[in-house]
């Protein structure tokens, strides 16, 4: 089996296209650079290792030290610049009716009931890390806190959502005021696209 060779994700909007969500300074810093940095070590380090010739999500499930660093810093990544979209093209119509939506309500009580918990466990997650929205195989939701690299994926559990609280992902927009960046980022969620990780994620989880 020939080596895959990991690549910068494309991203589904203009660099500019989040603003003032996410500034167009920062796309260029945090996807073109320390994505790209994450991507250039990976496809360096598995190399001639059983990982080369590995998915993204198997390496992370599998890999330990710095191939785990690096592969879960691009999959968290893939992950989170692919769930956004510009706020114009948003909109809550028919929002309620999305199966993601329904299962938030109802394992979480509201769905203001899990936007305060997934806020609270970012701001709470010491130093950097992720906070998810991940689902089981029974399609149960959890919010997790995961330290540096870390993804939901080492638990067995399907990740849906993330919100990044490394330093490097806002420190430009919002300074040292994370919440005010973990509560900007609900503007720019693109709500069909985790419904799609839903839907198909509890069905591959099942299989």
């Amino acid at each position: 089996m020939l080596p895959l060779l990991f690549t910068l994700v494309a991203l589904p909007y203009a660099p500019e296209a989040l603003e003032p969500v996410i500034s167009r300074e920062t796309i260029e810093y945090h996807y073109g650079k320390h994505l790209q940095t994450y991507v250039d070590n990976l496809n360096k380090l598995v190399s001639g290792t059983e990982f080369d010739s590995m998915p993204l999500e198997q390496i992370v499930a599998n890999a330990q030290g710095g191939i785990f660093n690096n592969a879960g810093q691009v999959l968290n990544h893939n992950l989170y610049f692919t769930q956004f979209a510009p706020v114009k093209e948003l909109t809550n119509e028919g929002m309620n009716e999305l199966a993601i939506v329904k299962a938030i309500v109802r394992d979480f009580g509201s769905f203001d009931a899990f936007k305060a918990e997934f806020e609270q466990k970012g701001v709470s997650l010491f130093g950097s890390g992720w906070v998810w929205l991940a689902a089981d195989k029974d399609g149960k939701l959890v919010i997790t806190q995961e330290s540096n690299a870390g993804n939901p994926v080492t638990k067995g559990l399907k990740p849906l959502m993330t919100m990044d609280v490394w330093e490097h992902a806002y420190y430009i927009d919002y300074r040292n005021r994370r919440a005010a960046h973990l509560q900007a980022l609900w503007q720019i969620i693109n709500w069909e696209e985790i419904e799609k990780r839903y839907c198909e994620g509890v069905k591959e989880l099942k299989n």
